[in-house]
């Protein structure tokens, strides 16, 4: 049938019909040539990680050899000269220690010396030697001879005279039997024994390169940091103008480094760039320093030093930062107390390994950072300290609403727990209280300026929540945003401009900062500011500021999930490196059952605390109403009048009231105040008016 198969079908349907259909028989699958299957094989054969590895141990083991020989003519080297002497030297003048510098280069005078001596005897050796060969030679036979002699005498044989002179001979031809058999093996072995040796050398210095050691050798500690190094990883930064000055320094950069030292987990060099070279420059090459240095990005910290063209680096140890650094005080010191005004919070360590310690006194603070980097963690730790100062007072909102708060119910007089708009809501009257008691205190130092107040701490945290939500009050007044309008920024607002001289304090945290989910009127009103983990550039500087980035600080380069509770604070409250903008903390972590213990402690300090888990509200009132109320038959009154006026008919409601807040209330009706005789008044009947209008309107009454 050839290719093609013929099926017959008889159809059923009348009328019957018969059909041929033909149906082509599949084709074979076209061989693959065997070149071509044979290419495969040798690629996959050479991609092979057996061939890989196979390849990397015969090119480990020849290398060992180069290097061996390379190590080898080195040590030479430096036996047969004072290049030794003048690399310690050089090494001593780098580290500027000028005295050792002196000391090495006198040893390398006095070797010069001797050798010189060596030379010249080598001169008169020749002469020298030959005359102690001949008498020494001369020496030797007289004394076999005499030998014979005494022999003979002994046996009455005179044969014996040369029998010592005959023994020396054969020893001589024995030895020279000896070295005639060994020879030809010793000529044929001694490379392979001069390879082997070199191998040994080589394989015991690892002299090779990284790629060809095996995986437990080639690890990811790094070179230890030597002025050599740090100029070699300058050098090879990728910056034109530094390269060539270093080339062009006749200590090949030497000069340009200060004195490396021992700096807690790393280690820490000042370097004064050349003119020509920006700090800048080199602090935007991190990534490429900290590489250069065998080191990871996140184990090179560059500040900005005091000295004009100064940057100083940080070297951590390969893998340092990766370990825990231990337990708070706070916990493993149940004795330990606080003091508001003269104490330090124990809060983590920095990098040298010094213990960091931030003072709260007078001082608004805010933490920023990504979601799960530690925030809470670290700012609850500091509240946890003050709490151990019976002195202090808390009001606290949560609004996550998670329970990292909870262990303060019975110590805080105020803990709100949730996300929700009503929380935000009453975090924002408990935020006005705030501001309420400032304003009390604030008129009480007036009055008595010796009057000292106890501390109070207002807590916001996931601000954010806050400054987002859109909810407004009966006055059409948000609870949120950034505009004069808003009452949690505003509130804010308030306690950062007044609240210090008084120990009325704001701590805030919050997430992702932004232009929207944290003011900058609002971030820059804090003394304290840290950060942990960041995204951007940008974030850092809204967290920080900009003086704190310019000058190094780099919350942005820290990496998330792995740098938890690790975080840069610019503060006055905190020792910072002088000529230094910030200080990069690793917070001690405090677990919740900890943190109960030592709540628990501070609970014993105080009497007893209620804690109020929502803001008490008082009886609505109607502004408008209540200042024609106070207006009375007055058909022009103060507007100072009438605030005092509210503040006796109503304590609770308009106690702490101010011009701007009588004047937000007419505005929101159409009652403009008007100045005569230098004074602000208002007109009886353009109240009235305002209110008879609202009541024809049917608009619902305002409520304080």
């Amino acid at each position: 049938m050839g290719d093609n198969v013929i099926h017959l079908h008889k159809n059923t349907d009348p009328p019957a019909v018969t059909t041929l259909t033909v149906v082509p028989e599949p084709t074979p699958p076209t061989p693959t040539p065997l070149w071509v299957r044979s290419g495969r094989a040798v690629k996959t054969a050479v991609t092979h990680d057996n061939t890989k590895t196979a390849a990397r141990t015969v090119a480990r083991h020849s290398l060992y050899v180069v290097g061996g020989a390379r190590i080898v003519s080195r040590r030479a080297w430096d036996g047969r000269t004072a290049a030794r002497y003048e690399r310690y030297m050089r090494t001593a003048e780098a580290a500027g220690n000028m005295e050792l510098a002196a000391e090495w280069e006198e040893r390398g005078q006095r070797y010069r010396d001797a050798r010189h001596r060596r030379r010249m005897d080598l001169l008169h050796s020749p002469l020298d030697a030959g005359k102690s060969a001949l008498i020494g030679t001369g020496m030797g036979i007289g004394g076999l001879v005499a030998l014979g002699i005494v022999m003979a005498i002994a046996t009455k044989d005179l044969s014996d005279v040369v029998t010592p002179l005959m023994a020396a001979v054969e020893f001589i031809n024995l030895l020279i039997t000896i070295v005639q058999v060994v020879w030809g093996p010793a000529v044929t072995l001694g490379p392979f024994l001069a390879l082997l040796a070199l191998w040994a050398v080589g394989s015991k210095q690892q002299a090779a390169p990284a790629w060809a050691l095996p995986a437990n050798v080639r690890s990811s500690e790094g070179e230890p940091i030597t002025p050599s190094i740090v100029v070699k990883a300058l050098r090879d930064l990728g910056v034109p103008a530094l390269r060539n000055a270093i080339k062009d320094m006749g200590d090949a950069g030497a000069s340009m480094l200060g004195p490396i030292r021992i700096a807690g987990c790393g280690v820490e060099v000042d370097v004064t760039l050349p003119s020509g070279v920006a700090t800048n420059e080199v602090q935007g090459k991190r990534r490429k320093l900290a590489e250069n240095l065998t080191r990871h990005e996140h184990e090179v910290f560059i500040t900005i030093a005091q000295a004009a063209r100064t940057v100083r680096l940080w070297v951590a140890d390969s893998g340092a930062l990766d370990e825990p650094i231990g337990p708070s005080p706070l916990v493993t010191d149940e004795t330990i107390t606080a003091d508001y005004a003269k104490g330090r919070a124990p809060w983590g360590q920095d990098l040298r390994g010094d213990a960091a310690a931030l003072s709260l006194y007078q001082r608004h603070l805010l933490i920023t950072g990504l979601s799960n980097q530690g925030k809470t963690a670290a700012l609850r730790s500091l509240a946890l300290w003050a709490s151990l100062d019976r002195r202090v007072e808390f009001r606290i909102a949560d609004l996550k609403g998670a329970g990292d708060w909870a262990m303060f119910d019975g110590l805080a007089t105020v803990l709100i727990q949730g996300p929700t708009d009503e929380h935000v809501i009453e975090a924002t009257e408990m935020v006005e209280g705030l501001v309420e008691e400032m304003n009390r205190r604030i008129a009480a130092r007036q009055a008595d300026p010796t009057v000292v107040f106890d501390p109070l701490i207002g807590i916001v945290d996931e601000a954010q929540v806050a400054f987002m939500c859109p909810a407004v009050d009966d006055e059409k007044r948000p609870y949120g945003g950034s505009k004069a309008t808003s009452r949690y920024f505003m509130g804010v607002r308030k306690v950062h401009n007044q609240g210090r001289v008084v120990d009325v304090l704001m701590y805030e945290g919050t997430q992702d900062p932004t232009d929207q989910n944290l003011p900058k009127l609002v971030r820059e009103g804090a003394h304290t500011r840290a950060s942990l983990a960041l995204g951007t550039e940008a974030q850092a500087v809204m967290a920080l500021g900009e003086k704190a980035v310019n000058g190094g600080a780099a919350p942005h380069l820290l990496r998330q999930g792995l740098d938890k509770g690790t975080l840069v604070v610019a503060s006055d409250g905190i020792e910072i490196p002088k000529g230094q903008s910030s200080i990069t903390v690793r917070t001690h972590f405090i677990g919740d059952e900890d943190a109960k213990a030592i709540t628990d402690r501070a609970k014993t300090l105080r009497a007893g605390v209620t804690t109020l888990h929502s803001i008490e509200r008082g009886e609505k009132r109607d502004p408008l109403a209540d200042i024609l109320t106070v207006c009375g038959d007055d058909k022009r009154v103060l507007t100072q009048d009438v605030i005092k006026r509210l503040a006796v008919l109503d304590p609770d409601a308009y106690d702490g009231w101010s011009f701007g807040d009588l004047t937000r209330v007419l505005d929101a009706h159409g009652v403009e105040a008007y100045k005569s005789h230098g004074r602000m008044m208002i007109r009886r009947d353009d109240v009235t008016r305002a209110l008879t209008d609202r009541d024809t309107d049917g608009s619902a009454s305002a409520s304080q």
